[in-house]
């Protein structure tokens, strides 16, 4: 290789930089985002997540104690067997007749332990209890069939509020400027509250019940669904719609002909998702008495009843197992 070839490639070379790795600057910045991550995981107490979750693996091996373990087995050991049948005093049993009992019921005799004020001691009483083998049953199922239709009505006045705040707040449909910020800040507003909060609200306008808790669903998933529903708006195809208005149509007409019908399958798959997440999350609703599966699972949580938890839990599961199915399904036709 001659002198000046070399020098070439010498001159060419000092030309590269190599792109270094690790900086002074990369490791400051990594150095603070570690430190404001251990601020953050203190203040979260992750920390002494971290401390207890090793302490029940060490429980686990029976080397120490753990409060999450012992919480955890106790429930597990009052949940089992499952809570299937209702049991009700005779005695608080209006008009109780013993010949016309109720399909498969029965009546046993069993002890209870009271508190006697007068001798300041426990005694025992035999007390007969109207047995129904699957009465806690049903009641959670037609408590589960109320959680279900909550969800369904407020998916149905979700779509019908957002529809007309989702084509005023699209940017190529909007009348003026003033009404599509007012939606847009309808929509923000619905979608930046969370149901649960919204629940609290409606149960001091309505009381305890499931209309709380539908208006709350279909209040914040109107925000979703509006920006969902305008962002498809404004991102459709702008060919049919520039040859419609080119042919003389007015806007309604081009939204409706040339729009709409380009926008619904996405529609479709946008409302079947917020049936889905409505249903699941009015099992939570109840918990603030906004109606469903919620009130009953909280009440027998506060009483520490956790084989009717475990029974509540258990047909929670099969409902959104068995949702989840049948959207498969659906939505497998659909494409």
């Amino acid at each position: 290789m001659s002198k000046k070839t070399h020098e070439t490639i010498e001159k060419e070379w000092q030309k590269w930089h190599l792109h270094q790795m690790v900086t002074p600057k990369m490791v400051s910045l990594l150095l603070l985002v570690f430190i404001a991550l251990g601020f953050s995981a203190h203040n979260t107490e992750m920390d002494t997540a971290a401390i207890k979750t090793g302490e029940a693996v060490l429980a686990a091996t029976g080397l120490t104690e753990s409060t999450v373990l012992d919480g955890a087995s106790s429930f597990v050991k009052e949940a089992f067997p499952f809570t299937i049948e209702s049991r009700k005093s005779i005695n608080r049993i209006i008009d109780f007749d013993r010949e016309n009992l109720p399909a498969f019921s029965h009546i046993v005799v069993a002890d209870e332990k009271s508190y006697d004020a007068l001798t300041e001691t426990y005694v025992l009483e035999k007390k007969e209890y109207l047995i129904k083998p699957f009465g806690y049953l049903s009641k959670v199922l037609v408590k589960m069939w109320e959680t279900i239709e909550m969800g369904f009505w407020g998916t149905l006045l979700s779509v019908l509020i957002s529809i007309p705040l989702a084509i005023f707040s699209a940017k190529n449909y909007t009348p003026n400027k003033a009404i599509y910020l007012i939606a847009r800040f309808i929509l923000s507003f619905n979608r930046a509250i969370p149901e649960l909060i919204m629940a609290l609200f409606f149960v001091l306008m309505y009381g305890f019940g499931p209309i709380a808790g539908i208006f709350a669903l279909a209040m914040h998933t109107s925000g979703v669904l509006g920006k969902f529903f305008a962002d498809e708006i404004e991102n459709a195809p702008k060919g049919p719609q520039d040859a419609l208005l080119s042919s003389g149509a007015n806007k309604v007409k081009v939204l409706w002909y040339a729009v709409i019908p380009q926008v619904f399958p996405s529609y479709v798959g946008y409302i079947q998702y917020i049936l889905e997440r409505n249903i699941r999350t009015a099992t939570v609703l109840g918990m603030v008495g906004a109606g469903g599966i919620g009130m009953e699972l909280k009440g027998r949580w506060d009483m520490f009843s956790y084989s009717h938890v475990a029974t509540i839990l258990l047909v929670i599961l099969i409902t959104v197992m068995v949702l989840e199915y049948f959207s498969q399904k659906i939505r497998a036709k659909s494409i």
